[in-house]
């Protein structure tokens, strides 16, 4: 249920969007390359200013530096508004008021269900679960899933494409999780963290009945 990615720089920049931060210890743990390859692809992403460093000082020992993405390196990612233009959205709200923009999300709310739900059909729960993942990774959210218990799951999202959208338009995310209900055919469906509250990611956890 991971991202595949094309070369191993596209790698580092997908593990620092999971993470947030790494070490080049992380980085060389998790991509099973030398530190000097790892330290190789930083200087070349650093120089192309898709990502930084800062030192993390310890008790003991010398500082570590500590890598994260720059705002070029966030672009990186998909910001596909699937047509929402939030420019637009303000002029519709200025222009007809709250009721037409939560009309506006529902009826985007109802047109992905009628996708989604066809990729759904004659599935089991983790069928759905696997197939959901495979959605949410075309649309660009950079979606992962793991089994926690019989029947339960998280979810976690590492990017958002409408993020900005979202931001001013908190509607956005409770049509997802009601899409999330209706697609999966459960109601135990709970947003723990949310990029728009301030988390790092977008998580979900869900329960089939």
């Amino acid at each position: 249920m991971e991202v595949q990615n094309s070369s191993t720089k596209d790698k580092v920049l997908h593990l620092l969007k999971k993470e947030t931060s790494m070490t080049v210890n992380d980085l060389k743990d998790r991509l099973n390359i030398t530190h000097m390859a790892v330290r190789k692809h930083l200087t070349v992403l650093e120089n192309n200013g898709f990502v930084c460093s800062r030192e993390n000082k310890q008790a003991l020992g010398r500082p570590t530096q500590i890598y994260y993405l720059t705002e070029k390196g966030e672009k990186f990612f998909p910001k596909n508004y699937e047509g929402l233009s939030l420019e637009f959205l303000h002029d519709i709200n200025e222009l007809y008021g709250s009721t037409a923009i939560e009309q506006l999300f529902k009826k985007r709310e109802q047109r992905l269900t009628e996708e989604y739900s066809k990729r759904m059909d004659h599935k089991t729960n983790e069928e759905k679960i696997s197939e959901l993942v495979s959605i949410q990774n075309e649309k660009g959210y950079m979606a992962t899933a793991m089994k926690t218990a019989d029947s339960s799951y998280e979810l976690t999202e590492y990017n958002c494409p409408i993020l900005a959208v979202a931001h001013s338009y908190k509607t956005a995310c409770h049509c997802e999780t009601q899409l999330l209900k209706t697609v999966l055919e459960t109601e135990k469906i709970k947003r723990v963290n949310c990029k728009t509250d301030g988390n790092e990611h977008c998580k979900f956890q869900i329960h089939f009945n």
